[in-house]
């Protein structure tokens, strides 16, 4: 494939992962926070199979497929469940940008547990990127304790959920990192977190009806495409594209992914907002520049933690 429509693959997947939390928050507003994710994975999963493929199972490390399955499947709980169970269109916006804390994270986790060499950058990123986490959930007046405190207090299942996620992938992408041999699970793990969500809708929380209709179906649709074809697609654009290019648009997610979330969802966003996700974006940079002691660039993109 040719390098350039390879990296323009890339691209797009970049632009379906930031549509993810309007489209999986328009999905849970249909069919709940459960019912919802589990047709949104259960759909993925169908894609996957289309575009990536079957996984097969005995390629893979007996460690890798505990661990990866493990976290891969918490992680993706939290992160739909998080943005589903939110009691606004903005509160999932915040809980969708905390969740965006992942890749500082993971470089911090990389350097610390995987020896990934860095430079002093990494410190004035790390927190460049918490305190964008705190101008955004600060409210109007960007970063306010008191504010910020309240707005956690009014649902610490949300935020709880999204920060716990961010830390499970940290984890999942250092953990994976040397048990993977360059493998894909994906395509199975999908399959997990749609059983497992399909377990919870019926078993734990009762069931019922899901009420399909137009508007509905094609959030589904759209929310489906973009978790299954973005890893799909991301994998084309680390593989033949330009990777340099790739990681640095991969940065540019949170404000790119709230712009789309507040179209989807009709919800206007403050100044404050804005500032807070601008400095989540350089402080991910920062970290990411950190690592470039190293000959070959560190890609934080989901699929290269496979």
């Amino acid at each position: 494939m040719h390098k350039n429509k390879a990296t323009l693959i890339g691209l797009i997947a970049i632009l379906l992962w930031s549509s993810i939390v309007g489209l999986i928050r328009g999905v849970s507003e249909s069919f709940g926070a459960v019912g919802g994710a589990a047709l949104i994975y259960s759909v993925a999963s169908v894609f996957l199979v289309c575009s990536v493929g079957m996984t097969k199972v005995r390629e893979f490390s007996r460690a890798y497929l505990i661990w990866g399955s493990l976290l891969f499947v918490a992680y993706e709980l939290c992160l739909a469940l998080s943005i589903g169970y939110a009691r606004t269109s903005r509160q999932a916006i915040e809980v969708g940008m905390v969740n965006y804390l992942w890749p500082t994270l993971t470089m911090v986790a990389a350097i610390i547990f995987n020896q990934q060499r860095s430079n002093a950058l990494i410190f004035p990123g790390f927190a460049l990127s918490m305190a964008g986490i705190g101008w955004i959930l600060g409210g109007e007046q960007g970063f306010d304790l008191p504010g910020m405190w309240a707005n956690l207090q009014d649902n610490p299942l949300s935020y709880g959920l999204a920060l716990a996620g961010t830390l499970i992938w940290a984890a999942y992408c250092t953990v994976t990192a040397r048990m993977a041999n360059g493998k894909n699970g994906v395509t199975l793990f999908f399959m997990l977190v749609a059983l497992v969500l399909w377990a919870k809708y019926l078993l734990v929380d009762g069931g019922g009806t899901l009420n399909f209709n137009l508007r509905s179906t094609i959030y589904l649709a759209l929310a489906a495409g973009a978790m299954g074809f973005g890893y799909a697609a991301w994998n084309v654009g680390i593989l033949h594209g330009n990777v340099t290019i790739l990681a640095g648009a991969s940065y540019f997610i949170p404000v790119l992914s709230a712009a789309l979330a507040a179209a989807f969802l009709r919800t206007p966003l403050s100044q404050a907002f804005w500032q807070g996700a601008a400095m989540v974006c350089a402080g991910s940079v920062l970290c990411w520049l950190a690592t470039q002691s190293v000959k070959k660039p560190t890609v934080q993109g989901k699929s290269n933690c496979q």
